[in-house]
């Protein structure tokens, strides 16, 4: 039976750690993030993240219901530093590409803890205020509930599917990243047009665009699908 999370009030610990530091729930969520950073989503267990801390491994249990609701904090805290990023203006789609963005790049910043976390629900106050202001910008915009919910469904799902793509490619290796960028000129651009007509005539075109993020690209047509939807509605 998993052990009973500490209210926030009861849990504080008195003194410092052993590295002088006051304990609380902000400080464990940023030194796991260092420590996947560091060294992968492999590396982050109760025992090194103790270490780290200069606290006991058990003290992660007063906090965090193991490690899997602290990788839900983990995720968490990412969906919050892409709120924080946010700045609405009061266009729709302007509003919605801009928080898009914001997601995408929160989560690459920390590519580790984005594998880790992108395809997790959280249920924490951070991730559903950026629930509400999706939801929010959709209906004062004129989508109908059901529109506004398949458009929050796709919006949210593709943000974070290429926050776990992309993340997963910088979360590689310095040399294997490499070595998959490199395919584009090194062996896409030689096929020989006699076999392969279709990658030789675009190959260079392949080249330039294959080793960046297609995220913004289709934002942008998901935007243009939701437009078209509330324009025929108005009509």
């Amino acid at each position: 039976m998993p052990k009973k999370v500490v209210p926030e009030e009861a849990r504080r610990r008195r003194r410092p750690t052993r590295q002088g530091q006051v304990l609380s729930e902000r400080l464990i969520v940023e030194t796991a993030l260092r420590m996947l950073r560091e060294h992968g989503s492999s590396g982050l267990t109760a025992r090194r993240l103790g270490a780290a801390l200069g606290a006991d491994p058990s003290t992660l249990y007063r906090y965090f219901a193991g490690l899997d609701g602290l990788t839900r904090a983990i995720g968490e805290e990412l969906m919050g530093r892409a709120l924080d990023a946010w700045r609405p203006m009061g266009a729709w789609r302007t509003d919605l590409r801009a928080l898009g963005l914001a997601i995408h790049a929160s989560y690459l910043a920390h590519p580790q803890a984005a594998v880790l976390t992108a395809s997790r629900v959280t249920g924490r106050p951070r991730e559903i205020a950026v629930d509400e202001a999706i939801l929010g910008i959709l209906r004062e915009a004129g989508f109908t509930d059901a529109d506004a919910v398949g458009v929050y469904h796709a919006f949210i799902d593709l943000a974070l599917a290429f926050a776990a793509l992309d993340a997963g490619a910088l979360a590689l290796k310095d040399e294997a990243r490499e070595a998959d960028e490199e395919m584009w000129t090194s062996t896409y651009a030689r096929l020989p047009a006699e076999t392969h007509p279709h990658i030789a005539a675009t190959a260079h075109l392949l080249a330039g665009r294959m080793n960046r993020s297609a995220y913004p690209l289709v934002l942008e047509t998901l935007l243009d699908g939701a437009q078209a939807r509330l324009a025929a509605r108005g009509a």
